[in-house]
Order: C-alpha cells, then sequence, then structure tokens
C-alpha cells in the first residue's frame, strides 16, 4: 500500500513555503531572516507561506516562546495562509506512518541496549572507522515488541543523495555517510528529522528556506522522502548572520530578538527592509517597499557568504522610515512607546503632530516619546548643562518681557508667538538665541527641542506661562 499526504491543500497553488521555528526561545534575527526570505518567495510566486510550530523538544518548549515568534511575526506583518500548525497535535499521524513504514520494511525495530550501541562506537573509533549503526537488529531476533526499542529508518546503503539547493548549487552526500535514523524514540515519541519529514509532504512544502546548520539533515530528511515516494521539495540553505566583528550575531552585538527591536524604538518596516538586504540585493538599491520587495526577490540571488549585522545602517534605514512613511503609521507605533514609558498623551498634542515636529532630530521612536514628555506632563528638573548655560541673571528680563508679550496673546498660534519671541529679542537689542534658549530651557526642562513657536504651541499657552514664571524664581534663587 502506497502512503498518501494527509492534508487536501489547493493542488493548484505551484509554490508553497513554510517558516518552522522551535519555540524554545524568542524570534531572532537570523529566524526572522529565513521567514521573510521564505514569505517573500512565496508572495513572488503567487504561492502560499504556511507557519508551523516545531515543538517537538517538550523539555525547551515554553508557551511563552510560542507568544514571542507569533508576536514577532505579526509585528514584522508576515501573515501566513496556513496554520499555525504544531507538531506535538501530530504524534498521532507521525507514529501512523512509522507503524506502516515498518509493515513495507522501510523502517525497523531496534533493541540493542545503551550499553551494546556505546561499545560499537569505541570499537568503531578504535578502527578509525566512522560510527554508525550496525544494523543488528534489522533481521528477527525473537524480541517482543512490548519490550523498549526504538524505531530506525532504513537508509539505502549505495550510492549518493544529490540536490541542487536554491542557494548554494549542488550537493552530494554519500549514503555511506549516513546512518540508520532513530525515527521513534522508546518512550514512543517521534523524532525532528522525521516530524520534518512528514510536515512537508502532508503540507505540500515545495520549497524549503532554511538556516546552513539543517544542511547536514537535507540528505537524511530526503531519503525518507523517497522511502514514502513523496515529492522532495527545493531545498535554499541561506547562510549565518555574523555581528560587526565578524564573529556569529549573539546577545554581545546588542538585540537579537526582533521584539527587542521594537522596544529599542524601531520600526518593523525599517528591520524588514534591513533584513532583506542582509544576502540579497538589486543593484545599488538600499531602500525597497513592501511590494518592491515581492516582485524583485528572488531566492537564486541570495548570498552563499555570511552576512554582517550592522547597527548603524539599521539606525539610518529606522530614521528614513520615521521621516518617510505615513506619519498616522508612524504614530501608530510611536503610541506603544509612549505607553511603555508610562506617558499620559491625554494632555498634549496629538501624537500625528508629535511625529511632524520630531521626525527630522528622532532616530528612533523610543527617543522620540522620551524626548517628548515635555509636552503631556511637567518636568521635575531642568538638564544641568542647560542650566549653566543658559540660566545666567542676564536671562531673566529677556524671560520676563517674553512673559508678558505671551500672557497678552488672545489667539495662541505659530505666528503670533514667533512674533513675541522675535518683538522680545528686538526691543532688548538680544540675539534671536539670547532669547530663544532661555525660553526653551524654561518650557523644556532641555537645550533641545523643535523649533520654539511649535513647541509653545504645542506645550499649550497655561502650562508655558506657568513654566517661565517657574524658571524666573528659579534664576533668581540660584543667582
Amino acid at each position: 500500500m502506497k502512503l498518501k499526504a494527509l492534508f487536501n491543500l489547493d493542488p493548484n497553488v505551484k509554490v508553497r513555503t513554510r517558516f518552522a521555528p522551535s519555540p524554545t526561545g524568542y524570534l531572532h534575527v537570523g529566524g526572522a531572516r529565513t521567514a521573510l526570505y521564505s514569505w517573500l518567495y512565496a508572495k513572488h510566486n503567487q504561492g502560499e507561506f504556511v507557519l508551523r510550530i516545531e515543538d517537538t523538544d517538550l523539555e525547551r518548549s515554553t508557551p511563552e516562546a510560542t507568544a514571542a515568534i507569533l508576536e514577532g511575526m505579526e509585528w514584522l506583518n508576515l501573515a501566513w495562509e496556513h496554520g499555525p500548525y504544531y507538531q506535538t497535535k501530530r504524534f498521532e499521524r507521525y507514529n501512523q506512518v512509522i507503524d506502516e513504514m515498518i509493515e513495507q520494511g522501510l523502517a525497523y525495530r531496534c533493541y540493542c541496549s545503551k550499553e551494546r550501541l556505546e561499545n560499537l562506537r569505541k570499537q568503531q573509533e578504535n578502527n578509525k572507522e566512522k560510527p554508525r549503526y550496525d544494523r543488528h537488529c534489522l533481521g528477527d531476533h525473537g524480541h517482543s515488541e512490548s519490550e523498549p526499542h526504538v524505531v530506525r529508518f532504513k537508509n539505502p546503503q549505495d550510492g549518493s543523495v544529490v540536490f541542487d539547493d536554491a542557494v548554494r548549487g549542488r550537493i552530494e552526500i554519500s549514503n555511506g555517510e549516513l546512518d540508520d535514523l532513530i525515527i521513534r524514540r522508546t518512550d514512543g515519541s517521534p523524532t525532528y528529522n522525521f516530524c520534518v519529514v512528514v510536515d512537508d509532504w502532508d503540507m505540500g512544502i515545495t520549497h524549503v528556506v532554511r538556516g546552513e546548520d539543517h544542511i547536514n539533515n537535507t540528505p537524511r530528511q530526503i531519503n525518507i522522502l523517497k522511502a514514502l515516494e513523496a515529492p522532495i521539495p527545493t531545498y535554499a540553505h541561506v547562510s549565518m548572520i555574523n555581528g560587526d566583528d565578524g564573529q556569529k550575531l549573539s546577545k554581545r552585538h546588542g538585540a537579537v530578538s526582533v521584539m527587542q527591536y521594537r522596544d529599542d524604538g524601531y520600526l518593523p518596516e525599517a528591520l524588514v527592509n534591513y533584513l532583506v538586504r542582509l544576502g540579497w540585493g538589486h543593484g545599488d538599491q538600499e531602500i525597497f517597499s513592501r511590494q518592491e520587495m515581492i516582485e524583485l526577490f528572488d531566492i537564486h540571488s541570495v548570498s552563499k557568504s555570511a552576512s554582517a549585522f550592522n547597527t548603524e545602517k539599521l539606525l539610518w534605514l529606522n530614521h528614513h522610515y520615521i521621516r518617510e512613511l505615513p506619519v498616522e503609521n508612524v504614530a501608530t507605533h510611536l503610541a506603544w512607546h509612549y505607553q511603555e514609558q508610562g506617558i499620559d498623551t491625554s494632555n498634549g498634542p496629538s501624537l500625528i503632530e508629535i511625529v511632524d515636529m520630531l521626525k527630522e532630530r528622532c532616530k528612533t521612536l523610543k527617543e522620540m516619546a522620551a524626548s517628548s514628555r515635555y509636552f503631556f506632563e511637567e518636568f521635575e528638573q531642568y538638564e544641568e548643562s542647560a542650566v549653566k548655560k543658559h540660566f545666567k541673571m542676564s536671562a531673566v528680563e529677556p524671560l520676563e518681557k517674553i512673559l508678558e508679550k505671551l500672557t497678552a496673546l488672545s489667539d495662541w498660534n505659530l505666528e503670533n508667538t514667533h512674533a513675541a519671541i522675535e518683538q522680545t529679542a528686538a526691543e532688548l537689542e538680544l540675539g534671536m538665541g539670547k532669547v530663544g534658549m532661555p525660553l526653551r530651557v524654561a518650557v523644556t526642562g532641555t537645550g533641545q527641542s523643535p523649533s520654539m513657536d511649535v513647541t509653545l504651541v504645542g506645550i499649550g499657552k497655561e502650562r508655558v506661562l506657568k513654566r517661565i514664571q517657574r524658571a524666573i524664581d528659579f534664576i533668581k534663587a540660584n543667582n
């Protein structure tokens, strides 16, 4: 009897890719790039994208990690047509296939003890042979099925596994290098390499995009697929990502979790644009819209070489997207940062106005939220360096004069506030800086802000007047 794939997915779909993370931790940058390449290849070919959670490592897999992966995928806007599927919910299916493989002679039960296997390994090492199982249990040794045993796949002994990797080209591995892989453990649980094969078969996966650390698994998986008479997907193994120093990307290089980039104030559009260029390109183009990525992406153009992660370049891209994306889009992401920093934005300018005011000077949304706190709430103290530079006794006169003029305004707008500052400078025969800088520190507590008319209007008349008076009192008390 020929085994059959389980799912009845649309046979007219020519390309179906998948992203299959293990929920033993957060969604890291390397995994996110793999997911992006897989997603883009499906979209480029009008195909479908499958999300699968490979949670067979019961000791290390956690619901928190699963939630973090899903959150990361949603934040990056990598939507899937099918899934998420969970391997732990498919054990019955895997075991059904294994039982049928045993019946057909494609797999066999192995009753060897750990001691026997250890002695075999030592003996092979002493003989300078490649350690591999000797098929001791392939014949019938009178064991009962109820005795503890594993199930091994009967790997071909002759010939080679040859496949054309979409990134690396032709790869050939001799079957003599491969062992009779354990596909079911003593406790009855199927192993990773076997679950992956059945999943790819059942889910109609045509292209497997994954990290180069899986290359050694591929020949084993291809042999199982052949034994099942299942279609062989096209494989594409992408290179690792290194840090700026050429070492494998890790926590010491900064954020490696996708959601840490959100927490640090990056836009998903910036991270996606940055990740797509880590190993793929289209001429010298650096900035790609989502649609351009879909139209131009080709897995065969992905580089075989490792990529170096450059945080400065990502920061540059983030600033570009803060400036160029629709302000409503940026404001939506900015709202999360205000909430995270405990800033109540109900009393102050709209977030769209904040983005417009600060997008030229702020490279991250975290910075934008922190540096605009004075628009929404009172500050406890002044920036020390700004006080030293701009809060001398000579600042009292221009502050008192501007307070008088701003108090008299009946219409609080950009034109009138700007005119009040200019008139103060003219009447006191001072440069604009001698009026504007003490005023800036008085109303924001810092020496940095958008132009003063914009800042004054954003903060509002009542709070501006109180803050100027507070500054005057502070200068007099401290000089």
